[in-house]
């Protein structure tokens, strides 16, 4: 069955974080980048942590006032982003 070769941490993402209760976008803050609500840290930086290496621990032992959720409501919002469909005038 296909479900079963996702990684369990994976379907936990999807199934628990709703990102629409954690990333907001505010036109003053941040250029109107989707932040982490409450906060001026925005999707954008939690991915370029990712991607340089960090892990999970190492971002949450830099910015103490992340947590968990955060970090997967930010990769849960790029991914939900990432699936969206756009029309191209050609």
């Amino acid at each position: 069955m296909l479900i079963k070769q996702f990684p369990v941490f994976l379907l936990k993402i999807y199934a628990i974080i709703d990102y629409k209760q954690i990333i907001t976008i505010e036109p003053g803050k941040r250029g109107g980048k989707p932040c982490i609500h409450g906060m001026r840290i925005t999707v954008n930086d939690i991915l370029g942590w990712l991607a340089s290496g960090m892990t999970v621990d190492d971002i949450l032992a830099d910015f103490d006032e992340l947590t968990k959720e955060d970090i997967y409501a930010a990769l849960s919002y790029a991914a939900d982003r990432e699936n969206k469909i756009y029309q191209v005038a050609v």
